[in-house]
C-alpha cells in the first residue's frame, strides 16, 4: 500500500543516526518487524539511490510510524536530512515477512549496527502490550558512541523481561559494555537457552549469514531462525 506520510519530528540517535518520525494519511497495519520503503522519485519507482527500504523503528500501536537511519554522503540521507517538519513524503508498506508475533513466547536477537532498527519495533510492542515474551538481545557496535538506541535499551531492562547485552569493538570505561563480538562462544554464554527460542537476525548481509551459520552449528532448527539482510550495501 502506497501512502503519503507528514514528517512530525527528527530524534538524534547518534552522531550518524537519525530517526524521523511521521503522521500517516491512514493507519497502516504493519507487524513488528516489517519494513517500508520511502519513495523520493515517484516517476521512476526502480531509482535504487532514491527509493529505499527502511524498517519502523516504532511500535504498530503508536499514532505515528518512524523510521531510523544512519546518515551518509549519499543522495537519498541528504534528502532525507533535509526534510523539513510537516514536508510529505511518499512510503510503500508493510513489506516484509521476518515479523514478531504474540506466540513467541521466548526470543533471542543477534543485531549488529543499524540492524537494531526493527528490534525497537518488537520491544515497544511489548512493552506496550505488556506481553510477557522472555527477551534476550547481544547487539554488537563499533563503540560505545554508536549504539543507536542505548538510553532506550537500558530502561527496557528494566521490565524484568529484557535482556541486553552490548558488545563493542573498542574499550570503553562503561563497565555495562562487553569488549567483544558476537561469536559462538558468546552466544551460548549469554543465551544459553537459544535453542528454546526465535532467533531473530537482522542487518549488513555478511553478518547476517555469519549469525546464521553459527545458529545452524549450534544446532538450532532452522525453522526457528529469522532473517532479515538490509538492502542497499
Amino acid at each position: 500500500m502506497k501512502i503519503i506520510v507528514k514528517l512530525k519530528e527528527k530524534i538524534k540517535r547518534t552522531e550518524t543516526v537519525q530517526s524521523f518520525r511521521f503522521i500517516p494519511g491512514k493507519k497502516i497495519d504493519f507487524l513488528p518487524g516489517h519494513f517500508l520503503q520511502v519513495i523520493f522519485d515517484r516517476e521512476n519507482l526502480l531509482n535504487k539511490e532514491l527509493n529505499k527500504y527502511l524498517s519502523f523503528s516504532s511500535s504498530p500501536t503508536r499514532d505515528y510510524i518512524e523510521f531510523t537511519k544512519r546518515l551518509s554522503e549519499s543522495p537519498f540521507s541528504q534528502r532525507l536530512k533535509n526534510l523539513s517538519i510537516n514536508e510529505e513524503i511518499l512510503i510503500e508498506a508493510p513489506l516484509g515477512n521476518c515479523v514478531f508475533k504474540e506466540e513467541y513466547k521466548k526470543i533471542g536477537f543477534l543485531i549488529g549496527g543499524i540492524g537494531i532498527t526493527p528490534v525497537i519495533s518488537i520491544l515497544e510492542y511489548i512493552l506496550e502490550k505488556n506481553l510477557s515474551t522472555s527477551v534476550s538481545l547481544l547487539y554488537a557496535n563499533r563503540s560505545e558512541e554508536e549504539i543507536a538506541f542505548y538510553p532506550e535499551l537500558e530502561s527496557w531492562q528494566s521490565s524484568g523481561n529484557i535482556k541486553v547485552y552490548f558488545f563493542v569493538d573498542l574499550p570503553s570505561r562503561n563497565n555495562s559494555l562487553i569488549f567483544d563480538k558476537i561469536d559462538k562462544k558468546n552466544i551460548n554464554k549469554y543465551i544459553p537457552d537459544i535453542k528454546e527460542r526465535i532467533t531473530f537476525i537482522f542487518g549488513h548481509p555478511k553478518m547476517v549469514a555469519e549469525m546464521k551459520s553459527i545458529c545452524l552449528s549450534l544446532g538450532i532448527n532452522s525453522e526457528r531462525i529469522k532473517t532479515e539482510m538490509f538492502l542497499g550495501y
